[in-house]
């Protein structure tokens, strides 16, 4: 059975403010176009995008997904958007354990399968843990079930002080880039629920740790590394973030994919003794 979106009622509310034109307006400038720019990127006027904007004409539902489209507005809040215009919305929320989605599941137990002994993990736009591989139950190690169960949260897992935090040797530049990644996120999905894990894990103390400082070694200066305790060790990572590409429904819309790739032969070398 197919869900509703979970964001039509706290979506709706911005229709009774003015429908459509301000929502637009919001994305138009987030995106930093000009009514002009939009307009023709859409096949359309500058002059009927201000009509749209400021209340005076409704758009089509066909106009309203072109412009949606070229904003690059995420699937739930296209269906935002026509909501605050007076049409149904487009895009399903099909539960993860829907059946419909059984190739879903099962390509994406491949995909972190596969990357073992490397960490592999799969969230929602919440930062839930919807899978996990084995590379991430040994970092996982040692952390209280009552962060485990019954559906992680890969921010409070990360951040908290009973956690992996007082494990990561850099964490407060690996905080800094988390809140940082959560802010964007916020400010792209409108979302309470993230808003109030935001502050949640933001408020968290940051443990005070006298050996965090530079490694000693090379460092992958590509990308911001993950230093982390485990046995005695500290392995190095990078991280990567994957989604769906073209989603045709919310959840699998706000599937993001996070792999972490060694970032020096030491640490690649003990993953591939431990997890066999």
């Amino acid at each position: 059975m197919v869900s509703t979106p979970s964001g039509s009622a706290a979506s709706a509310a911005p229709a009774d403010r003015g429908g459509i034109g301000p929502l637009l307006r919001a994305w138009r400038e987030r995106r930093r176009l000009s009514q002009l720019e939009l307009a023709l990127r859409a096949d359309s006027s500058a002059r009927h995008l201000s009509f749209i904007e400021t209340g005076r004409s409704r758009p089509s539902e066909e106009m309203v997904l072109r412009l949606a489209e070229h904003l690059d507005v995420p699937v739930r809040e296209r269906n935002a958007l026509l909501l605050a215009a007076g049409y149904a919305p487009r895009y399903p929320e099909t539960p993860l354990d829907d059946p419909a989605l059984d190739a879903l599941r099962d390509g994406m137990a491949r995909l972190i399968g596969g990357y073992e002994p490397y960490p592999a993990l799969i969230v929602d736009a919440g930062y839930t843990v919807v899978a996990a591989n084995r590379g991430v139950a040994l970092l996982l190690e040692g952390v209280p079930e009552a962060l485990l169960a019954p559906a992680p949260n890969a921010m409070r897992l990360t951040l908290h002080p009973r956690g992996l935090a007082p494990r990561i040797r850099n964490l407060r530049e690996w905080r800094g880039h988390l809140l940082a990644q959560m802010e964007r996120q916020i400010a792209l999905h409108r979302s309470d629920a993230l808003r109030e894990l935001y502050e949640e894990v933001a408020a968290y103390p940051v443990p005070a740790r006298a050996d965090e400082e530079e490694p000693a070694g090379p460092v992958a200066h590509f990308a911001l590394p993950l230093r982390i305790e485990h046995e005695g060790r500290v392995l190095s990572f990078v991280s990567s973030i994957a989604t769906f590409n073209t989603p045709m429904d919310v959840t699998v819309a706000e599937l993001a994919v996070e792999t972490f790739l060694p970032a020096d032969p030491a640490t690649a070398k003990y993953l591939r003794s431990q997890v066999g």
